[in-house]
């Protein structure tokens, strides 16, 4: 952490776009983040509450959200800050941080859609030995690897961006990302670069897998009419999730490719940016509670029970 004791804070030029609408952005921002706090609660609660839905694809579905809620709170709380105030920084230890959150997040998301993608194949696939295959035990264990393989990735890119000699303190985002400090870095980037490399070529390979995974459940699917309805109703939402999380990845590439085009607006690139930390989160609940039946019943009848008691403590 050699840059720590000459650069103290990092500036967001990214915020130069919002200055004319900010109010109407910090709005917009309060409501989705107030959303996006309802409906992964409502979902993990149910699904924690529900003994019916201690099976391994609720626990799969309840660590998204868990995810969801982990990786926005690394950006909203400061972005509603920042839209407010007329100075836009963030501490040299705060960036490296916010990084370390928001990337895990998002290579965790990809995880245990992986691992959502395993256990609707084993489920159809190969249906009797669904429950020795997805024992308490190995749900147990891939859920534990779903979550550190990608913290500890992110701790070595972390670690490298950090012992960067850096020639500037200007980050050209909304929020702290990797590749926007390394592009202001002096020294030699190459580690970063190679490091880089490995980890999305690692995460290429999960939706290689998903996909793979996929071709097989399509194609078991097709031959018997309870293997159509258990993929319509299960393997359909998971696609959606995926497809989700794959398109607002994709923008914050494209923006990361083409960030610093003079062609493209501001506005644009602080869309492309934000993507994947409004749709995946606010929407991956929503598409399973609105398709999942089970977990559909199991939402109405909590938010019913909580409509009720607070009826009741309104009398009292």
């Amino acid at each position: 952490m050699n840059n720590a004791s000459s650069i103290l804070v990092f500036s967001l030029s990214g915020f130069s776009a919002t200055v004319n609408y900010r109010i109407t952005l910090f709005s917009l921002t309060l409501l989705c983040y107030g959303l996006i706090l309802v409906v992964n609660v409502s979902l993990i609660s149910t699904i924690i509450l529900d003994q019916n839905l201690h099976e391994p694809m609720y626990i799969f579905l309840c660590n998204l959200c868990i995810n969801g809620l982990y990786g926005t709170a690394a950006f909203y709380p400061k972005f509603v800050f920042d839209l407010l105030s007329d100075v836009h920084v963030i501490s040299y230890v705060g960036c490296f941080l916010q990084v370390f959150v928001i990337y895990s997040y998002a290579t965790t998301d990809f995880s245990i859609l992986a691992l959502m993608a395993y256990d609707r194949y084993v489920a159809i696939c190969r249906p009797l030995v669904y429950h020795s295959v997805m024992s308490a035990r190995r749900t147990a264990v891939l859920i534990s690897l779903s979550w550190l393989v990608p913290l500890c990735c992110q701790v070595v890119v972390v670690t490298l961006t950090s012992k960067l000699t850096l020639c500037g303190t200007t980050i050209q985002k909304l929020y702290c990302e990797n590749w926007s400090i390394v592009k202001i870095a002096c020294s030699s980037t190459t580690p970063n670069n190679i490091v880089g490399l490995i980890v999305i070529s690692f995460y290429c390979s999960h939706v290689v897998f998903i996909v793979l995974s996929y071709v097989r459940l399509v194609n078991s699917a097709l031959k018997s009419k309870e293997g159509r309805r258990k993929f319509t109703q299960t393997c359909v939402p998971h696609l959606l999730c995926l497809l989700n999380v794959t398109a607002a990845l994709l923008f914050d590439t494209m923006y990361s490719r083409y960030g610093s085009a003079s062609s493209v607006s501001q506005n644009v690139k602080n869309f492309m940016a934000i993507q994947f930390l409004v749709m995946p989160p606010l929407l991956n609940p929503v598409i399973y509670g609105l398709i999942l039946n089970k977990i559909q019943c199991r939402v109405t009848a909590l938010w019913m029970k909580t409509g009720q008691r607070f009826k009741l403590r309104l009398k009292a």
